[in-house]
């Protein structure tokens, strides 16, 4: 199976220094893009630069290091407003990641806005990270949780969950794409039926922004998440875009440093938007990174980049299939690229290990959701996730692995 001479494939890889490398004696079949995908040199250089050249603290200082520094903090913050078509920088949130953005809505406009017998409503698919924020948030306030179920393909039953909403339901929160199955989530009917009873809506996008085009304005949602290092970009930065109205509302996150205006013993004067939840030294170089892992998907092209994976993801579901005692976990009619699966008789960790030995790297377990595993009745599964990067040729090496795994273990 070949793809149009759109991407130059062999020249992206090149951009990739990690992927020319040996693990144990063969070369690297790196699958495991799901849980964070590798880092072109241009982002690299980006971390280097800025602490070679421009190591400074922002905002509060004059001197030229810092007024470097600051600006290209603030260029970064510009450039996800125009990557998530938010209406201000006001509402572009600097946090570690998906989580913390998740745990701050949690903490803020849900301590304030969700009280004792209101409901709020996730899925069945969610990662832990949007689990257990609002398990607590209803343990200490007395508010239902209720959850959205998954059908056999592996898709939300929208029916169920348009039962689930009424008056009582305060929050929304559910993924754009399941990291587990890779499917893509109805989000904007469901952001329009939660709006329709009165109730805000979370999106946790953390698998869906290197793949799909998003617009925070046309989807209408009142908080978008995700993180860098699943688009090319560093860990330990992500987003949180809130609508203004909404943020403006709702009280800081953390005290200290930037978050706020006037401080005295008698009273402090919280700072603006988006600074008011920002408390603290920033990691000031990997948000200047996360603008240039931005820019190398531009160059690329989101499109062009999401027909190659989407290639990748028929051709591996295709191979795949063919094998005898595999299954398939999730085959939503609208996926990304990430194939999760089972092989009768063989554990997954085993599989996990065998193909690591053959120097293909992919994920094993219950992938941080575990509910979504017990509704498959399974313990975990093996699965393969697909970025620019990856060839045809390193999922024949996958489906000759799977085969020599089968052939040692049964």
């Amino acid at each position: 199976m070949q793809l149009t001479e759109t991407l130059d494939i062999q020249a992206i890889r090149a951009d990739f220094p990690i992927l020319n490398q040996e693990i144990n004696g063969r070369k690297l079949v790196y699958f495991d893009n799901a849980a964070t995908t590798q880092k072109p040199t241009s982002v690299i250089e980006t971390i280097t630069h800025y602490y070679n050249f421009d190591n400074a603290n922002i905002h509060r200082g004059i001197h030229t290091l810092a007024e470097r520094a600051t600006r290209d903090f603030e260029a970064s913050r510009e450039a996800i407003r125009d990557f998530l078509g938010a209406s201000s920088i006001e509402e572009i949130i600097f946090t570690s990641g998906t989580t913390q953005g998740i745990n701050l809505v949690a903490s803020t406009f849900g301590r304030k806005f969700i009280k004792e017998g209101d409901e709020i409503i996730i899925s069945g698919m969610e990662h832990h990270s949007n689990i257990v924020p609002w398990q607590m948030l209803c343990e200490e306030n007395g508010i239902k949780l209720k959850v959205i179920p998954v059908t056999d393909l592996g898709e939300l039953d929208m029916e169920a969950y348009q039962n689930l909403l009424s008056e009582k339901v305060k929050l929304v929160s559910v993924n754009h794409v399941s990291n587990s199955l890779g499917t893509i989530n109805p989000v904007k009917e469901i952001i329009d039926l939660a709006h329709s009873f009165g109730a805000k809506v979370l999106i946790d996008g953390a698998q869906a922004t290197s793949h799909l085009n998003i617009d925070v304005q046309a989807l209408d949602a009142d908080f978008y998440v995700f993180s860098a290092h699943k688009l090319y970009g560093p860990t330990g930065i992500g987003v949180l875009y809130g609508r203004k109205d909404i943020l403006n509302a709702m009280p800081p996150y953390m005290g200290g440093g930037e978050m706020i205006k006037d401080v005295t013993f008698e009273k402090t004067t919280y700072n603006e938007l988006p600074y008011k939840f920002e408390a603290g030294t920033p990691n000031i170089a990997d948000v200047v990174a996360l603008k240039t892992a931005l820019e190398y998907i531009a160059f690329h092209g989101k499109e062009n980049i999401a027909a190659h994976e989407d290639m990748l993801l028929k051709y591996a579901t295709e191979q795949l299939s063919e094998i005898e005692g595999l299954r398939i976990i999730g085959q939503a009619k609208e996926k990304i690229s990430v194939v999760s699966f089972v092989i009768d008789g063989i554990h997954h960790q085993d599989i996990g290990v065998l193909l690591d030995n053959q120097g293909v790297a992919v994920r094993t377990g219950h992938h941080c959701t575990q509910p979504l595993m017990q509704r498959f009745n399974i313990l975990g599964t093996s699965r393969a996730s697909f970025a620019v990067y990856n060839t045809v040729e390193e999922i024949d090496r996958l489906v000759a692995g799977l085969h020599k795994v089968k052939k040692m273990l049964l």
